[in-house]
């Protein structure tokens, strides 16, 4: 095989520079930049939304005061019964909203009956009246031990009277705070 000359090699050696030597592809042309936005108008300051009304002190007694009247508050019964009323289911409602806005507050269910009956079946109704209240609370959410029972049967009457208004509003629960009253938060 023979060998190119020098010449040949030095005539091809050109031309295959200058076609290595090609123009690089322009880039593509950049966008212009946007125009930058207009100064925006001074921003105004935004105003913070308007602080709840703060209740004054009057107003904040006055709603301790409700809230204590509400757990304080007497559920009354039908004749012979421990069943809860509508009423009292209602006024339950009420103090376990005040209950569960204040759980260091225990108090006490004191079921009572009026004079019919014996020393005997009173009691036991008193306490089956104090412990539907505490049961409707307990299932409910308040932990049973914040809630104590106890009976007086027909012992302390409210109102005295042998009528059906007296004996109304003798068969009854009655509550008590035991603790955490004194510092009541509202719901």
């Amino acid at each position: 095989m023979r060998r190119p000359s020098r010449a040949v090699l030095l005539a091809v050696a050109p031309i295959l520079a200058i076609a290595g030597c090609r123009k690089k592809p322009e880039p593509a042309p950049v966008a212009a930049p946007a125009p930058a936005p207009a100064p925006a108008a001074p921003a105004r300051p935004v105003a913070a939304p308007p602080a709840a009304p703060r209740d004054t002190m009057e107003e904040y007694r006055a709603k301790v005061a409700a809230a204590r009247a509400s757990l304080l508050e007497t559920i009354y019964f039908e004749y012979d019964m421990d069943e809860l009323r509508d009423d009292a289911r209602a006024a339950l409602d009420a103090k376990l909203a005040v209950l569960n806005a204040n759980p260091q507050v225990r108090i006490r269910i004191a079921g009572h009956c009026d004079e019919r009956g014996s020393d005997e079946y009173n009691i036991a109704l008193g306490r089956r009246r104090a412990e539907a209240a505490k049961r409707y609370l307990v299932d409910r959410g308040v932990e049973e031990g914040r809630i104590e029972t106890a009976s007086f049967g027909r012992e302390r009457p409210a109102v005295t009277g042998a009528t059906e208004e007296a004996y109304s509003r003798n068969r009854r629960d009655e509550f008590e705070i035991l603790a955490g009253g004194d510092q009541l938060r509202t719901p």
